[in-house]
């Protein structure tokens, strides 16, 4: 399977030239474009242009609302509830931890849970806004139903990742950004493009018996908790996936669980009912309403020094902190080129052709 490495200027025209067919505003464009950008420069490949051809399937389908803003149903103090309008959840998300970040700023903690949303990107994306701010910021969101909770047959949770994003003072910032399944649907559909088996443990069939086929999903399947059975605590992943589904769906009454409304067409849908779409739960903490931020940060340098010179357990490696990997990959990325495979350019490519629109790359 061949690869070929982009800039990042042309992956972000590729990207926007769909958002713009689509009728999104000018402005709307660049911060959904963000965010897949930052997800491919991050090496998260599975969030960025792999999802192009699942956004312009809802939008002709007529559940995507490009108009679409956060609005503000109900508030306190520190607390919002945001109907999002049916629109995309990497515009959405954005807007609702701008909020988060402004309630914190007055009451030093703020907390906006979202509904009537759609697939925000990659949680971090977002929680990494309140860096700049000297805040703690968190993001979590629930997704399709793909997960199949401990001995469940059924697939009845999503990936349902959380990230935190916490700052430093001279070291890089902690940046963690993972899903509560142990892999993502996108990193399946790699594997199936490639021709790959999915490592062990990882899926199951509709039966339940734990296969290495990346395209069971299609045929009834699941992807497993983390951990994979409950021998190796598959059920303190099925905990986590379900914490992440109460707080950003059950908490702002989005659909949730299998009552999510399928956004893949593979899907069955018997469980849904009214779409309420998908929620989104995202926080602010003000570093500075509970110390100094200074002392805090200089601690922090602490903590991350430690741990990045903690000796390997292997001659060769290197102990990392969660968010180094990302940077790594974000400096390659941005001197070298994003790698994107042919497979993905020519689906891109059929896309961009069934819009009446020429891709150039």
């Amino acid at each position: 399977m061949n690869t070929k490495r982009y800039p990042k200027e042309a992956v972000y025209r590729l990207t926007s030239s769909f958002f713009q067919v689509m009728g999104y505003s000018p402005e709307n464009i660049e911060k959904a474009s963000n965010v897949l950008l930052a997800a491919e420069l991050r090496g998260i490949h599975s969030h960025g242009l792999n999802r192009i051809p699942e956004y312009v399937a809802l939008w002709k389908s007529g559940r995507l609302n490009v108009h679409a803003k956060a609005e503000i149903v109900h508030q306190t103090p520190s607390t919002a509830l945001i109907n999002g309008q049916k629109g995309l959840g990497l515009i959405i998300a954005g807007e609702a931890m701008d909020i988060a970040i402004e309630l914190a700023k007055k009451s030093g903690t703020g907390w906006v849970a979202v509904n009537n949303s759609f697939h925000f990107g990659i949680a971090g994306f977002h929680a990494s806004k309140a860096l700049a701010e000297d805040m703690v910021g968190i993001a979590t969101t629930n997704a399709n139903p793909l997960v199949a909770p401990t001995f469940s047959r059924k697939p009845m949770l999503g990936t349902n990742p959380i990230a935190m994003a916490v700052p430093a003072g001279e070291e890089a910032p902690f940046f963690a950004d993972f899903a509560t399944a142990p892999v993502a649907r996108g990193k399946l559909d790699t594997w199936a493009l490639e021709g790959k088996s999915a490592p062990e443990n990882l899926v199951q069939d509709a039966s339940g018996k734990v296969v290495r086929n990346p395209d069971i999903l299609r045929d009834g399947g699941a992807i497993r908790t983390l951990g994979g059975d409950y021998e190796h605590a598959s059920h303190k992943g099925y905990c986590m996936s379900a914490m992440v589904d109460i707080l950003s769906a059950v908490l702002p009454g989005a659909n949730f669980g299998p009552f999510v409304v399928p956004t893949l067409s593979f899907i069955p849908n018997a469980d849904a009912g009214e779409d309420r779409g998908i929620g989104h739960f995202l926080g602010a903490m003000r570093i500075d309403a509970f110390r100094p931020a200074a002392e805090f940060k200089k601690d922090m340098d602490q903590w991350l020094k430690a741990f990045r010179n903690a000796p390997p357990s292997e001659e060769g490696t290197k102990v990392l902190v969660p968010g180094d990997p990302e940077r790594q990959n974000e400096a390659d990325y941005s001197k070298k080129g994003i790698p994107v495979k042919d497979s993905l350019i020519q689906k891109l490519q059929t896309c961009a052709a069934d819009l009446g629109i020429e891709l150039s790359v």
